[in-house]
């Protein structure tokens, strides 16, 4: 009781200026983390302490140029009254960035070394590093993976082999830059072996792989839109696409070979195929023949630069995916009726995305390097906070998925993670020093995954994601036997725990590790003040604040 009563002191009172999660909006290969070495915890020389007068999350002024995304974001503040928050400061960003680009806290080094950098450009350039690391390829194939429900065992079914080579494809896709269009179309247009062809594990991993299941899959996915909601006529319409496609099985256990089957009918008769803007192949120059593969004929259909329904889907995806919401929320949920907050806004990412030719990493740099990504956390009118959170007028603060926050423990701790899965074939086994951003497979978790809302990947939905914080996993982090081990296991701390007396480069050194940055000289001071108070126990002085810190929001939210 006495850790509990001192953390949950610690967590109110220290930080300055307070950052809480607000509200959520209503639904709408790799191994182990790369961690800094023992000597590296102390804290940097070349480092320079908090700015006097100024709180932890706030800067006095942008260092970035405005973007076509400013001027657009911006003009629309001005025309509702809505005052945007002030710029984020390093810290701030240096923490963001490293959250929504790789997954992965930045370490004490590479803090040291942001913080040093005095170019008018380091942000833009830490955006490159970023997006051409390893862990940026993980972290993105993960998220595709919640999207396209890699999962081995039920309902999906895809087992083991098939998730594995299907989470294979999608990282190397990440990897390579694969342009978008050609990434959804092979998904729709492929056949072959589910174990050689992975792609084809798209109309594997589908509880209704009848053609009307298929086809609300298709437009979940590739149009953001909730198909079981249309007219039947019109679903109808689009399911014919997907009448003739045909599966069997092979020789080996639980291969499947998914092909194009002219001589296929089914039990319920499908309408004559329309694309969902009501236009038909035979009006079009998408013309259907007798033995024409028709997947391939909406495949170039939907993946046509002058299509809205595929453009405008994956800009909001990815806009959603590093602003904490949708320009259209849900992103999965585009309808006439649910309109994007800003229409020109979101014209503008998909005309970006048309000319960069589907480059989904250009799309993601435009967005990071801009004022608006880079805005402060605390918007600048409390009262009108929920409508400027809607007109991305500060930065959201969200709870880190459940996979990012293990790895994160992980890294500050030097602890691991044991994952396993409940199917008894192969690839059960993982590393204790393996990533959880790296799993290759939905079926693969651990007792925290699941506590912590990882999806289950069922239905490919992003609300399938519970990020929402709860009591018990509040418990869990204060009260745990797992976390207490990580604490006082952990080799990442033991160079604070073995200390003679908790001094201040001992705090600054825990700040960096754990919130990457600097205390204030408020914080310091408590820190101090308890230490003295528990003279002759260092270790616990220690154990302790590093125990408040993983237990305050800042650690727990990306803001």
């Amino acid at each position: 009781m006495k850790r509990l009563r001192l953390v949950i002191a610690m967590v109110i009172v220290w930080g300055g200026v307070a950052i809480s999660a607000p509200s959520p909006d209503k639904p709408g290969q790799g191994k182990g983390a790369t961690t800094p070495s023992k000597a590296s915890t102390t804290a940097p020389a070349d480092t320079a302490p908090l700015s006097a007068g100024l709180n932890p999350f706030e800067a006095p002024e942008f260092t970035t140029r405005a973007s076509v995304i400013d001027e657009l974001v911006f003009s629309q503040l001005e025309k509702l009254g809505i005052k945007p928050a002030r710029p984020c400061s390093d810290s701030v960003f240096l923490r963001r960035a490293f959250l929504d680009v790789i997954g992965t806290l930045p370490t004490v080094r590479e803090s040291a070394q942001f913080y040093a950098d005095r170019s008018a450009n380091k942000r833009a350039a830490l955006i490159d590093r970023l997006l051409a690391r390893e862990e940026y390829v993980d972290y993105w194939a993960m998220k595709w993976c919640d999207v396209l429900r890699v999962k081995a065992e039920f309902p999906i079914n895809l087992w083991p082999n098939a998730a594995q080579a299907y989470h294979r494809w999608i990282r190397t896709a990440v990897r390579d830059n694969m342009p978008y269009d050609r990434f959804a179309r092979e998904m729709l247009t492929s056949s072959g072996s589910n174990f050689r062809v992975p792609p084809v594990n798209f109309y594997r991993a589908m509880q209704n792989r009848e053609p009307a299941g298929i086809a609300q899959t298709v437009a979940l996915t590739f149009m953001g839109q909730r198909a079981d909601k249309w007219p039947e006529e019109k679903l109808s319409q689009m399911a014919a696409f997907f009448g003739k496609v045909g599966a069997k099985g092979t020789q080996e256990w639980k291969e499947e070979v998914i092909f194009f089957d002219p001589s296929k009918t089914n039990a319920t008769p499908l309408a004559e195929p329309h694309f969902p803007d009501g236009s038909t192949p035979g009006k079009s120059t998408h013309g259907i023949s007798g033995d024409a593969d028709p997947r391939l004929v909406f495949a170039d259909w939907l993946i046509r630069p002058e299509n809205p329904w595929f453009t405008r889907a994956i800009a909001n995806r990815c806009w959603g995916w590093l602003m904490g919401r949708g320009i259209v929320h849900e992103v999965d949920d585009i309808r006439p009726d649910n309109p994007p907050v800003n229409p020109a806004l979101l014209n503008c990412l998909e005309r970006e995305l048309r000319n960069s030719k589907y480059d989904l990493r250009q799309l993601m740099r435009l967005i990071l390097n801009s004022r608006t990504y880079q805005l402060s956390p605390i918007p600048a009118d409390p009262s009108r906070a929920d409508e400027a959170r809607a007109q991305f007028a500060f930065y959201p603060v969200r709870r880190l998925e459940a996979e990012v926050l293990i790895d994160a423990l992980n890294q500050v701790t030097g602890g691991a993670e044991h994952y396993t899965s409940v199917i008894p074939e192969p690839f059960t086994f993982i590393p204790e020093d393996f990533r959880a951003i790296a799993l290759p497979d939905g079926s693969i978790s651990s007792p925290f995954l699941e506590l912590f809302g990882r999806p289950a990947r069922d239905t490919g939905m992003e609300s399938e994601r519970n990020n929402r914080i709860t009591a018990a996993q509040r418990l869990h982090l204060l009260n745990s036997t797992q976390i207490q081990r990580k604490l006082e296991d952990g080799p990442q701390l033991e160079h604070f725990l073995k200390t003679e007396s908790l001094s201040r480069p001992d705090i600054t050194g825990l700040y960096l590790s754990i919130l990457s940055r600097h205390p204030s000289e408020s914080e310091s001071e408590a820190a101090l003040t308890y230490a003295r108070k528990n003279k002759g126990k260092p270790r616990e002085a220690a154990l302790d604040l590093a125990w408040a810190l993983i237990n305050s929001a800042e650690f727990l939210h990306r803001h």
